[in-house]
């Protein structure tokens, strides 16, 4: 089949490498439009452009795919028998989506209706969602309404953050994308037949999951509030990494991995039942550092538990574990982090 591919981000890029490594001909990338990460920097091509570059493929970059009718007129001249949409960045107008005979699908990492939205990893995790997925979905004009031809779905684990969890997902996205794309190739479809008629589609009504809408995270959101509970701040750690942030001193520091000291984890942390117990035990203060464990962490009371801090990256500096971290910024029992 000939593809049209759209995507922008890095979790679009294994999927599309795929694509490419299959029989399937990729025979145009639309993605977003360089951009500047800072004002005055150089111009940056999204991660799905520069693989299209390596290999050669057309690329189409419109900044507003409803109002640019040349865009419009040349994604039509491609003559491509389906499209695939993989965090594109735009909604398509249903101009576009008509276009190919074999229909415009989209990749989309949760199980829907749950998730619908631009962060549905982050959310997910965010939420402590014991498990996730994605979904191949016919498009509609609609964010994220259409009915699913297959889902794939992965676990979530207590300590799976963002980068694990969404490498997870790329991989059965892969998975995923090509089962699909034999059942949509070996189903007989043409211009003359509806898809949903054809295939064996379900509507996101019949799924028996509660809609929800994943918003697009907020930079208020990644400061740690030590006065919330320690599985929430946890969740918040793992689901945002590596972008959280604390301050010691008045030094801003970030923090990607943390183990939240719940009684109630003991069955699913069984690595840290020592630690649970003996740090249930302890009072402080939200943000008090109450235990310094070579080799494991800070000890950090929060409204509820202890939390252990394993990592941390200080401004200006790389990311360091907390043994180096303590070196750095000579910790101590009963000082605070605000």
């Amino acid at each position: 089949m000939k593809i049209v591919f759209w995507g922008t981000p890095n979790f679009a890029v294994p999927i599309l490498q795929s694509l490419l490594d299959s029989k399937h001909e990729v025979i145009a990338v639309v993605t977003q439009p360089d951009k500047r990460r800072n004002r005055g920097s150089k111009l940056n091509s999204s991660p799905v452009k520069e693989l299209a570059n390596k290999n050669s493929i057309k690329v189409i970059t419109p900044k507003n795919i409803k109002s640019e009718k040349d865009i419009l007129s040349e994604i039509e001249f491609t003559n491509a028998d389906i499209f695939i949409v993989v965090a594109f960045g735009q909604i398509l107008p249903k101009e576009i989506l008509s276009k190919p005979s074999l229909g415009c699908w989209n990749i989309h990492a949760s199980l829907l209706p749950k998730w619908r939205g631009a962060a549905p990893i982050q959310r997910s995790i965010l939420n402590g969602d014991k498990e996730t997925g994605v979904g191949i979905m016919l498009m509609e004009e609609e964010l994220d309404t259409g009915p699913i031809l297959l889902e794939k779905k992965i676990d979530i684990g207590i300590l799976s953050n963002l980068q694990r969890v969404t490498k997870d997902l790329q991989d059965i996205s892969c998975i995923a994308l090509k089962e699909a794309l034999e059942i949509i190739e070996s189903s007989g479809i043409n211009k003359e037949l509806n898809l949903e008629s054809k295939l064996k589609l379900t509507s996101q009504s019949l799924l028996n999951r509660n809609l929800c809408y994943a918003k697009m995270i907020n930079k208020s959101e990644l400061a740690i509030n030590w006065n919330e509970k320690s599985i929430d701040i946890h969740r918040k750690v793992m689901g945002f990494s590596p972008s959280v942030f604390t301050f010691y001193k008045a030094k801003r520091i970030k923090i990607s991995s943390t183990v939240p000291l719940e009684y109630n984890l003991k069955p699913v942390l069984k690595n840290y039942i020592d630690l649970i117990e003996k740090y249930s035990v302890k009072n402080g203060r939200p943000g008090e550092i109450i235990g310094i464990e070579k080799g494991i962490g800070i000890i950090v009371k929060t409204k509820s538990s202890a939390i252990i801090v394993q990592n941390g990256q200080v401004e200006g500096k790389r990311l360091v574990s907390s043994d180096v971290l303590i070196q750095q910024l000579s910790f101590s029992v009963g000082e605070e982090f605000s």
